[in-house]
C-alpha cells in the first residue's frame, strides 16, 4: 500500500536561516579562516558539512580570545551588543547574518530600554536568540516562558514595560502570557515580534496534524521552533513523531494509519524533508 503523505508547504528553511546558511557557504569558497559565532543554525548535518569545508564554530568568549584573524559570521539567532562589540574590537572581519526579524527586536529593545522601559522577553531563557535579545537592553530584562512565571511576575506600580517575543515562540501561548501580564494592570507596550513565517508554519502544522492519522516533525534536537511544532502537532495527533533525519525514521505505524503529515523546523534542509517524504510514501 502506498501511504498518502501530506507535506506542509512551509516546511524547511525560513528566509533568515536560508540567508545565513548561504552566507557561510559563499564565504567558505573564498578560503581563509572562517568562523561562526555559535552554530550557524540548529541543524547538526549542516554544521558538520560546513566544518568539512573548514568553517569553525566559536562556542564562547574564551575561544574568541584565541582568534586573531579571519572572518566571523554572526549566526541567524543574533548575538548581544557586548559580543558584537568584542568581535569588532578584535579587528576581525565581521559578517552579520542575524535574521532581519531578530535584528528588529534588538532595535526595539535597545530603543525602549534607553527610554526607561523594563523589557520583558517572552521566550526560552537558554535559547541563543533570547540571550542575544536580552543583551541589547540597557535596563534589567525579564524572560518569561511559562504561565507560572507570568503569574509570578511583579514590578513597581507605574513602571513602563515593553514586551517582545522570541521570533519562533508559540503564537497562542504568547497571547495567553500577554493576557496574564496585562490583567495585572501594568502599563504594557506589547510588540508582537513573532515572525510571520513562524505563525504560518505553526497554523499549517496544526491543521495538517488534525487531519492525518500520524504526523512526522523533522528538525534538529536543539531547535526551539521544531520542538514547538512537535508540541502543537502532538496536541492534535496522538501519533506524532520527532525525528532529525531519515536515520531516525524507525516508525511502527498502527495499521489504521493511511494518511501521514510531514512538517519541519526552520533549520531543516529540503533534501532531508524529501528523503523522509519519499521513504514514508514507498515503505509504509
Amino acid at each position: 500500500m502506498i501511504m498518502e503523505v501530506i507535506r506542509a508547504k512551509s516546511a524547511g528553511f525560513c528566509f533568515g536561516v536560508k540567508r545565513a546558511v548561504e552566507t557561510v557557504y559563499e564565504e567558505s569558497e573564498k578560503g581563509g579562516p572562517i568562523y561562526t559565532y555559535g552554530p550557524i543554525i540548529h541543524n547538526d548535518q549542516v554544521v558538520k558539512d560546513l566544518e568539512a569545508k573548514g568553517v569553525h564554530v566559536i562556542e564562547n568568549d574564551e575561544q574568541l580570545e584565541q582568534i586573531s584573524e579571519g572572518t566571523v559570521i554572526i549566526r541567524s539567532h543574533g548575538v548581544s551588543a557586548a559580543v558584537q562589540k568584542k568581535l569588532q574590537d578584535k579587528g576581525l572581519t565581521v559578517l552579520d547574518a542575524t535574521c532581519p526579524f531578530v535584528k528588529r527586536i534588538h532595535n526595539v529593545v535597545e530603543a525602549e530600554s534607553l527610554n526607561g522601559s523594563l523589557i520583558i522577553v517572552i521566550g526560552n531563557a537558554g535559547h541563543p536568540e533570547v540571550e542575544g535579545i536580552v543583551g541589547w537592553s540597557h535596563t534589567p530584562a525579564v524572560v518569561i516562558e511559562s504561565e507560572q512565571e507570568a503569574h509570578d511576575f511583579y514590578c513597581a506600580e507605574g513602571t513602563r514595560i515593553c514586551l517582545v517575543s522570541q521570533t519562533t515562540f508559540n503564537y497562542n501561548k504568547f497571547q495567553d502570557l500577554v493576557d496574564i501580564i496585562r490583567k495585572k494592570g501594568y502599563n504594557v507596550n506589547v510588540v508582537n515580534t513573532i515572525c510571520n513565517a513562524t505563525e504560518v508554519r505553526q497554523k499549517e502544522a496544526r491543521k495538517i496534524a488534525s487531519e492525518v492519522d500520524a504526523m512526522i516533525v523533522i528538525g534538529g534536537a536543539h531547535s526551539s521552533n521544531t520542538r514547538k511544532l512537535y508540541e502543537i502537532c502532538s496536541s492534535e495527533c496522538e501519533n506524532t513523531y520527532f525525528i532529525q533525519t531519515l536515520d531516525d525514521l524507525q516508525l511502527d505505524f498502527p495499521n489504521s494509519v493511511v494518511r501521514v503529515g510531514i512538517t519541519a523546523g526552520a533549520s531543516t534542509p529540503n533534501n532531508i524533508i524529501e528523503e523522509v517524504q519519499n521513504n514514508v510514501r514507498i515503505n509504509f
